[in-house]
Parts: structure tokens; sequence; C-alpha cells
């Protein structure tokens, strides 16, 4: 059975591609594929395996011989799930791969905002605890998480990982209902956001979630609070939340996510990142170690398996 990978370099260094190879499939290979070479590389394939190419419902139907899709994620919106439901394809994700992977990004940017280490770092570059006159330096102010309360919006295996993490630094864990759901009986967001100390958001992006953190709920926050978003691009207005962390109405900011990937026209907030702020963006990178990577290929590898049996 022949298989085509369609964008290989997608999943970054390191990865053995050899849980696939074990399941008997005759494996081609792409670091990349543009959409006009969709239709070549497909032609004949059996399975098709793609992590971000759009499989549209042209290339599904040209593709005569195609009886699966396998996407190197849990996003499947890259692929006319329609057409490939009609054409008789079935379409295969992985889940839970990153869990571990992104709750230690997501609380190794908490951490960094509540002790302020980019700015840190960049005072130390300058010299600045050779000019102090005391033994500690004490540059910016920083944060105890103890007893602070982390508000967590996605309560799913994400949101309930990064939970188990705060809570052993002692941090009060609150939930926040899911946006647009009227029957969920937990707090809502603007309800919880007074007394919030910390702002992890976890959720998927939907039109209920779209632009959720933005100038009207911003300044119900505490003053000083941080914000994370290690969600989807949009799901904060970032805007907005760099004008509060500007008028430090927000203490720190932090994202690894942003509504366009990658930001080939620039972003305001890579524009801020040369400011004295604290300010923290990083690029896509909280599911991408090593193990997380590797178990994306595992979990290809067992539905290609399921699918042949």
């Amino acid at each position: 059975m022949r298989a085509v990978i369609l964008d290989l370099d997608t999943m970054g260094e390191g990865i053995s591609l050899e849980p696939l190879k074990a399941c008997g499939i005759e494996l081609s290979q792409w670091p990349a594929t543009s959409p006009d070479q969709v239709k070549e590389r497909i032609a004949d394939a059996e399975i098709i395996i793609t992590n971000k190419v759009v499989i549209s419902a042209e290339a599904i139907n040209d593709a005569n011989k195609l009886s699966l899709i396998c996407v190197l994620a849990t996003g499947t919106n890259n692929i006319d799930m329609q057409a490939a439901e009609t054409a008789g394809v079935a379409v295969k994700n992985v889940t839970a791969y990153g869990t571990p992977s992104i709750s230690q990004h997501t609380f190794g940017l908490i951490i960094a905002l509540a002790n302020r280490l980019k700015q840190v770092d960049r005072d130390m570059t300058d010299g600045a605890w050779q000019r102090s006159t005391t033994i500690s330096a004490f540059l910016h102010p920083m944060t105890q998480l103890a007893g602070k309360q982390l508000t967590i919006v996605g309560s799913g295996e994400l949101g309930r990982a990064v939970a188990r993490l705060a809570e052993a630094f002692g941090m009060q864990v609150v939930f926040a209902a899911r946006p647009g759901n009227s029957n969920d009986s937990r707090p809502s967001l603007h309800e919880v956001l007074p007394n919030t100390d910390v702002l992890s958001l976890h959720c998927p992006l939907t039109e209920a979630t779209k632009g959720l953190i933005n100038a009207d709920n911003l300044p119900l926050l505490k003053p000083g609070a941080l914000l994370v978003n290690c969600a989807r691009g949009g799901v904060i207005n970032e805007v907005d939340a760099l004008k509060a962390l500007r008028s430090g109405q927000l203490g720190g900011l932090a994202v690894d996510v942003l509504p366009e990937e990658p930001p080939h026209d620039g972003h305001p907030l890579l524009d801020a990142l040369s400011e004295n702020l604290n300010l923290l963006v990083t690029p896509h990178i909280a599911w991408g170690t090593l193990e997380a990577r590797q178990r994306v290929i595992e979990l290809t590898a067992e539905n290609i398996n399921h699918h042949l049996n």
C-alpha cells in the first residue's frame, strides 16, 4: 500500500519514521508541498499523511486510490471532511500526544512572567548586577505564585494537566465555564476575572472564543495579572492585550500562537519585543519536544495499522 507524507519538515528534526515503515507500507516523503503540487504527489497514494497541507475536495476526488488521510495533528480543518466522507475516505487525526510538552511550556511561560526573567536577563546583559550596591540586584518586581489564583479556560486534558502543575506550586485553580455553553454550571469568565492573578487559555478557536480576551474584559482582571495563551491565535485580541501590558494593566503577557502562522507580514506583538516589556512570544513550539513529536508518528502508525486491519 502506497503512502505519502506531504510536509515532513513541519515535524522538525530528530524524529524516526520507523513506526510508519513497520506498518508494511511503501512510504514516500516530501519536506513540503505547495498547493499546486498536491494533485501530482497524491495521484497514486492510498494513504495521505499531512500536517498542514490542505486536502481539498478536488484533490480527494482526483485521487481514485485513496482510502485514508492521516493528519499529524488534532485539528482536521485542512481536510475537506464532507468530500472525504462522500468518497468513502477515512480521516484519522491524533490527540493527547503533547499534553506533557504543552503543559510544561505553559508553566514555563508563567514562571518566566512571574519572575520577569526576560527583563532581568536583558538588564544582566547590560551589566546591572555589576553596578549593584547590594548582594542582590532587585531589578524588577517578582510575583510569588503560591497562594495566587490561576484561572483556566478549557478543562480538557491539557487544562487539567496545567492545573496539576499549578497546584504543585500552591496555586488556587479555578476553571471558567466553557464559553458559549449556557448549561455549564461553573462560574463565567466575567465572574472569575476580578480574582484572577494568572489567566491561562487552553480552549479551541471557535465563534464563541474568537477575541475572548479583549478591551472589554481585560480591565476586569486584577491589576498586574499575567496572561498566557498557548491555545490558538485569535482567542485573545493581541492588540488589546498589548495596550493593557504597556499601560501596566497587565503585568505580563506570553503567547505561543498568533492568528497567522508563520507571521510573514509581521505582528504588533513581534514589533513590541524590542520594548522593555514583560512580554514573551514563542513560535508555536509548546507541542514540540522530541518526545511529543515522536508520539505523533507513533499514533499515526497506530491509525494506519487499525485501517489496514
